[in-house]
């Protein structure tokens, strides 16, 4: 697994740990801790977290323009992993959201989520290129793919811790203040604080049921236990922000210690630029060309698969929540399940891709992408037929009904496994071997910019997630999820048909 790989690789993965971290902890509590703190609708929360991961991808590109003109890559990282860092410190700080502090509170809490999208940007791109330059070497070059893997597995170890976090020190915080966890209580709290004695009877019956399970007084001031819960219930989520912020100093400690044995860039260039003749540059016009033209064909189909694959933090994340038993294990631990597949199965996968290699049937990357995109589509197919057969209504109409009877149509986590399995086969069809791919049929002018234009593919797909939650309130869930199946079935039909073309340019 390791042989033949370049030194730099594992330094350059851990170094990347502190950012998964923190990227996971936000997957898992950010539209579930912005409905309990604010009082959001989950559609809006959604949009809210639709922009803020957009925003992470998005502005990878800007962080690559900026490394390739200022050509100093390790000093953008370091820029990065500062600017989250701080953005993590201002959503450590538990403020109670008010009638009267909610507006400048929430945006405060927006510029927060704006810092760690931007200093993400700097970072996360620029690191995957200078990842991609260590395979530049000839010694190297055919270990691309591979080494990409294990890049991927080392990263996702932050991604498997952090989903626990959250929900552990929110519910040590609970438990000091005499309070267990619900999720379904928080936004009955707040609905009873904003209409009081308007609030519907079924509702409010449900809102007194809970109160008495968790450890409150339901014949009590009322409005003065939501606030407490409330206030409670959000602070150990806070609590959870100070963790990211220890991960981003380590990922920090790590890559100054270990930078000297990741490659420069801006020597490397200025080399380039003088073995070059301008009869050398016009030959390698054409190709250039035709590998950017392959390189935006990949960008479209990635844009609907992270469209799919990233619901596990909208309309996933709520699933878990409204639909699977969580008496206990807590919903946001269901986002540990993606990492932890991440890190059994690509042994698995980097051994299937060997072993087909050695038998001359090698596939190909293009064709790897599109196998991917038809293994997300399983996922769907899967979760599409259960939710039709166990005749699941709308999150909306679920929601409303009587605890008990709501509790009784509940599944077994063992759906979330099956889900997560054939997602995370899909991801590691895709994600490593797409970035092996760029890094691949990139000019070496412009690797972080052109790292910047993946991740800017995935930005689009994530402007996009807070359609799932739409629908998934709107209608039977299983509607939802046919449409993501849609989705995947078509992109991988469309790579299908590319992949000639796509393996031609590439060789």
């Amino acid at each position: 697994m390791f042989k033949n790989q370049p030194k730099g690789l594992i330094p350059a993965a851990l170094s990347n740990m502190g950012e998964r971290f923190g990227y996971y902890i936000m997957n898992a509590v950010l539209v579930l801790f912005l409905c309990s703190k604010f009082g959001l609708n989950e559609e809006t929360s959604a949009i809210i977290y639709s922009c803020f991961y957009a925003g992470i991808y998005v502005l990878s590109l800007v962080g690559g323009l900026i490394a390739d003109k200022t050509q100093n890559y390790k000093g953008t990282i370091i820029s990065g992993l500062c600017i989250m860092t701080i953005g993590y410190i201002v959503l450590a700080f538990p403020i109670f959201a008010t009638a009267d502090n909610q507006t400048w509170l929430l945006a405060l809490t927006c510029a927060a989520l704006f810092l760690i999208a931007f200093g993400n940007g700097l970072f996360k791109g620029n690191l995957q290129a200078m990842v991609g330059q260590l395979y530049d070497n000839p010694r190297y070059a055919s270990q691309r793919d591979s080494g990409f893997q294990i890049f991927y597995v080392f990263i996702n170890i932050g991604g498997l811790i952090a989903p626990f976090v959250a929900p552990m020190l929110r519910s040590w915080w609970l438990g000091e203040n005499g309070f267990i966890y619900n999720a379904s209580l928080p936004a009955l709290c707040h609905e009873y604080l904003s209409v009081t004695d308007s609030m519907n009877s079924q509702n409010l019956n449900n809102l007194y049921t809970l109160v008495t399970e968790v450890g409150g007084n339901a014949a009590g001031n009322l409005s003065e236990f939501c606030t407490t819960y409330l206030n409670v219930f959000n602070t150990g989520i806070h609590y959870s922000f100070i963790a990211s912020v220890a991960a981003m100093l380590l990922s920090l400690g790590i890559f100054l210690a270990t930078k000297s044995q990741l490659p420069s860039p801006s020597k490397k260039a200025k080399e380039e630029t003088v073995q070059y003749t301008a009869e050398e540059k016009a030959r390698m016009a054409k190709e250039i060309k035709q590998r950017m033209y392959a390189l935006f064909a990949v960008l479209g189909i990635a844009i609907f698969f992270w469209f799919s694959f990233h619901q596990n933090g909208t309309s996933l994340s709520l699933f878990a929540r409204d639909f699977v038993k969580t008496d206990s294990v807590q919903p946001e631990i269901w986002q540990a399940l993606n990492p932890f597949y991440v890190i059994v199965l690509t042994p698995v996968v980097m051994w299937l891709f060997s072993a087909l290699s050695r038998r001359g049937k090698e596939i190909s990357t293009p064709r790897k992408i599109a196998i991917g995109m038809g293994l997300a589509g399983l996922a769907y197919i899967f979760l599409a037929v259960f939710s039709l057969i166990e005749g699941y209504p709308s999150a909306e109409a679920f929601k409303a009904l009587p605890p008990a009877e709501a509790e009784m149509m509940k599944t077994g986590p063992w759906v979330l496994f099956v889900l997560y399995f054939f997602l995370t086969v899909a991801e590691l069809f895709i994600s490593p071997l797409g970035l092996s791919f760029v890094s691949k049929v990139a000019p070496k002018h412009l690797q972080g910019l052109c790292q910047g234009l993946w991740l800017g593919a995935t930005a689009v797909g994530n402007l996009l997630l807070w359609i799932g939650p739409l629908i998934y309130n709107a209608c039977p869930i299983w509607v939802a999820w046919t449409v993501f199946l849609t989705v995947c079935v078509v992109s991988m039909g469309i790579m299908f048909s590319m992949v000639n073309w796509l393996e031609r340019v590439t060789k």
